[in-house]
């Protein structure tokens, strides 16, 4: 099982009603990034990053698993962008890639 990462506009990620990103804000921003591509392959809300990444939409966050420091930075920079922040699994902010230490078994820097 590995260790996901989420954008949020909650202050606990799995409270986050009233507080959502709209499935259309997010589908926007992967339509404006060029960093990001859309894959309907994984969803209607999913998309790619990088080489192998990944981000998705759902109820209202959107998250990825396991990922390395590259996509914690763009994680950083998505919820600027959506004045949202970044929570992981326990609770946790980041608002540096710095600050990510991946889990036993998870991808590395």
């Amino acid at each position: 099982m590995g260790y996901d990462l989420r954008i949020t506009r909650a202050t606990d990620w799995t409270s986050n009603q009233g507080l959502e990103i709209s499935a259309r804000e997010w589908l926007a921003v992967i339509e404006n990034d060029p960093d990001l591509h859309a894959d309907p392959s994984n969803g209607p809300h999913a998309a790619q990053f990088g080489t192998g990444r990944w981000f998705d939409w759902f109820e209202g966050n959107v998250m990825t698993t396991d990922p390395d420091s590259a996509t914690v930075q763009k994680m950083i920079d998505l919820a600027q962008r959506l004045s949202a922040v970044v929570q992981g699994d326990d609770g946790e902010f980041y608002d540096s890639a710095s600050q990510w230490a991946p889990r036993s078994g998870t991808a590395g820097p």
